[in-house]
């Protein structure tokens, strides 16, 4: 006889919409947000917390989707990757890393956007090193940091005229 999940009812906000469903407990937060919702755009690497890939905002916080259970979300505010800009509005530090080549095969990049939005929230006038401490935790297998880094500034300088 197999056992049955109770599931538990989660109401969370994700990018401005506000989402309602019955999922199991032990649903991780990521799963939730490319399955349940099928927002793809938050990637899933190494699962363990430590690549950052899989990064959102909780209520303008970086946390790590992948270590996180969907309904330790309830009645928070999420935003993802999508929830950041659209293709006709980028927000500024997408232009900033379109601009400034900071990207290259992409998959970091979720993480490092949404992680780099809300660290530029709390220090809108970063220099290179707390950049680069900023982004310590997303690792990126295709560059040397460095158009990161530059893109980060650049998109600091945005930020600060806009």
């Amino acid at each position: 006889m197999e056992a049955t999940t109770q599931k538990i009812e989660l109401s969370v906000t994700v990018n401005g919409t506000r989402y309602e469903r019955a999922i199991e407990p032990r649903m991780l937060l990521s799963d939730f947000l490319r399955h349940e919702i099928e927002l793809t755009g938050t990637h899933v690497g190494c699962e363990h917390g430590v690549c950052g890939a899989c990064s959102v905002l909780m209520d303008g916080e970086p946390v790590r989707s992948c270590l996180m259970f969907a309904v330790q979300t309830q009645g928070r505010e999420i935003v993802t990757v999508e929830g950041l800009g659209t293709v006709d509005a980028l927000s500024p530090v997408q232009q900033a890393f379109h601009e400034a080549h900071g990207l290259q095969c992409g998959f970091c990049t979720p993480g490092i956007l949404t992680t780099v939005t809300a660290f530029l929230e709390t220090n809108p006038n970063p220099s290179e090193e707390e950049v680069r401490e900023a982004i310590s935790g997303n690792l990126c297998r295709c560059t040397g940091y460095q158009h990161i880094v530059d893109a980060v500034l650049l998109a600091a300088k945005k930020k600060q005229a806009s």
